[in-house]
C-alpha cells in the first residue's frame, strides 16, 4: 500500500507545473501550453524583433534561469537554460542593465564595491560547482566588464 501511495505521489508531483518543464515545450507550442507546464513566468518581456520572452528565474537562491521565446503569434520559437558559461560569454561592454536582465533575468543581488563606481549585478549559477557571475555597470547602467567566480561558503570545517 505504501509503495502504491509513493508511486501516485511521484506521478502527481511530476505532473505539477515547474520552471524545469519549460525546457520540454516543443517549438510551435502555445503560450498557454507553456504556462500549463511551467507555471506563471517570473517576468514577461517584449523581444526586440517582436514577440515575447517568458522568464522563469530561480534567482536569488537558485542557480538556473529558463527563457522561453514566443513569436508575435504567441508560439514557442526556443526554450533554454541561460545561466551557463556559453550564454554569459555573450555579455559585452556596452550592453545595458536592461539588456542583461532581458537575456538572463533579474540578478540574485545587486551590490556595490569600493573599487568600482557603479552597481555590480551578481548571478548564481552552477558549473562544476557553485559559481557567481558578476556584471559591472557604470553609474549610467552600461556594462564595462563581467566575469565568473567561485561561490564559497564558510562552513564550520573551514575554520581549522
Amino acid at each position: 500500500m505504501r509503495l502504491c501511495a509513493l508511486v501516485c505521489a511521484t506521478l502527481l508531483l511530476g505532473a505539477c507545473a515547474h520552471p524545469w518543464n519549460s525546457l520540454d515545450v516543443a517549438p510551435g507550442a502555445t503560450r498557454e501550453q507553456v504556462v500549463q507546464r511551467a507555471g506563471p513566468p517570473t517576468r514577461v518581456l517584449p523581444l526586440p524583433e517582436g514577440g515575447q520572452r517568458l522568464q522563469y528565474s530561480m534567482q536569488p537562491m537558485g542557480q538556473y534561469a529558463f527563457m522561453v521565446d514566443l513569436d508575435a503569434a504567441g508560439r514557442v520559437t526556443s526554450a533554454r537554460q541561460v545561466l551557463t558559461a556559453r550564454e554569459f560569454a555573450r555579455i559585452q561592454p556596452g550592453w545595458t542593465r536592461a539588456d542583461v536582465e532581458r537575456e538572463f533575468g533579474p540578478p540574485a543581488r545587486v551590490d556595490g564595491v569600493a573599487s568600482w563606481n557603479g552597481p555590480v549585478m551578481t548571478y548564481r549559477w552552477r558549473e562544476q560547482g557553485d559559481m557567481f557571475y558578476w556584471v559591472y555597470l557604470d553609474p549610467q547602467g552600461v556594462v564595462h566588464r563581467a566575469h565568473q567566480g567561485i561561490e564559497h561558503f564558510n562552513a564550520p570545517n573551514d575554520r581549522d
